[in-house]
């Protein structure tokens, strides 16, 4: 069951962007709901596995999986339409890169035997890119709240790309000294 919903998350990305990309007047708010749905399934499915007993490797590789679909599908739209824009986009290429280097790290680590524990602080970083990419979608020009909110969504964008470059920076750290360490 835990897995399906997660499959269900990363399935929502599909509709997400044709809504987006959608030239009506509600295409933001629409969007902006599936996302927060897609975002509550992160949260749903982990509690679901814990509490069934369903917690498993393809579900541990899933789940990251899905929350980087969603939430780089909205951070690269929103950029292309310029809700994201100017030093904003730093904030988005540093979000993407640190979720491909820890992948890569990852899967550096697991053909070496070794794995990479998701941290509390990983959590939060998650939650963070959810909230911002959901505010920005909400400050959009047609977004329910328009752009009164933008001065917020934008503050918690950087903060989600501050959390992301620490957590991506102790990743990187751990990662290889467990390789330095595989080697010797």
């Amino acid at each position: 069951m835990a897995n399906l919903i997660t499959l269900a998350r990363m399935a929502l990305v599909v509709p997400f962007v044709f809504v987006f990309l959608a030239n009506a007047p509600w295409n933001m708010t629409a969007a902006l709901v599936i996302f927060v749905i897609a975002a509550l399934t992160d949260f749903v499915d982990g509690r679901v596995a814990r509490a069934r007993g369903e917690c498993s490797a393809l579900g541990a590789a899933l789940d990251p999986i899905a929350d980087k679909l969603i939430v780089a599908a909205a951070l690269i739209l929103l950029a292309r339409n310029g809700v994201i824009a100017g030093y904003g986009v730093v904030a988005v290429i540093i979000i993407i890169l640190r979720e491909i280097l820890v992948s890569g790290l990852r899967e550096a680590l697991a053909a070496a035997g070794q794995t990479l524990a998701v941290t509390p602080l990983a959590k939060w970083k998650t939650t963070a890119q959810l909230v911002a990419a959901g505010l920005m979608l909400a400050a959009a020009p047609t977004g329910i709240a328009g752009e009164a909110l933008r001065p917020a969504a934008s503050a918690a964008l950087w903060l989600a790309a501050i959390l992301t470059l620490w957590t991506g920076g102790d990743y990187s750290v751990r990662a290889a000294a467990l390789l330095k360490d595989k080697r010797a």
